[in-house]
């Protein structure tokens, strides 16, 4: 099993967001998560990630569990294992579109094809241009990019098709699932289109911190 979550628990203060949350995912599949705002999606994938601590509860990646690493050993599994697509597309401001695409590759003493990736991202034009240069939806695009370059294990993308169009969203959602399936990584998806998880191997809804089937 490649990500093994059991009985994960977070609170903040006084509320209660994740109650007893479990699932898996194997390698080469992908799961949608849906659940309404502030369910607690963004605060599962983020524990998953090693960004926040749970209070409770496990993750294990690729027979990693998180609580037995320290910091430096959750960064390095971020950096060698895990792409991250963030709502907030975190490029860095000071590196052109080429160099952020290739960020994580790199990190990662990765190749990385980038004519290929460029072309189908549709950003081949934008390589030199900077990210305050681009729209939301191509700086989404990047961040698309940026996190598979690497070719991960695993690949958690948080709403990444929110600030494309319908048509272009269908082409990003389309070079994710497809880039899962060549590596053979696995995909959670954090999404609110119905569309677009129905289109994932299986779906998973957090209602009230609680994993609905």
């Amino acid at each position: 099993m490649l990500l093994d979550v059991q009985n994960l628990s977070k609170r903040f203060e006084a509320v209660t967001i994740l109650d007893g949350v479990s699932l898996s995912l194997a390698i080469g599949e992908s799961v949608a998560l849906t659940g309404e705002s502030g369910s607690g999606k963004s605060t599962l994938l983020h524990i998953i990630a090693g960004l926040e601590p749970a209070d409770g509860g496990e993750v294990t990646v690729d027979g990693i569990a998180l609580s037995t690493l320290k910091d430096a050993g959750r960064a390095r599994l971020r950096r060698d294992d895990i792409g991250i697509v963030f709502q907030q597309f975190n490029l860095i401001p000071s590196l052109n579109i080429a160099q952020n695409l290739l960020f994580q590759a790199r990190l990662a003493g990765r190749d990385a094809n980038l004519s290929a990736l460029a072309e189908q991202l549709g950003l081949s034009e934008h390589l030199s241009k900077y990210p305050e240069q681009l729209s939301g939806g191509q700086q989404q695009r990047v961040a698309i990019g940026r996190a598979i370059a690497a070719r991960p294990k695993l690949v958690l993308a948080d709403e990444p098709t929110g600030n494309l169009d319908e048509t272009t969203g269908d082409a990003v959602f389309d070079l994710l699932l497809q880039s899962a399936k060549e590596t053979g990584a696995g995909l959670l998806i954090v999404t609110h289109s119905e569309r677009l998880a129905s289109r994932s191997n299986r779906r998973l809804h957090l209602r009230q911190g609680r994993i609905q089937q």
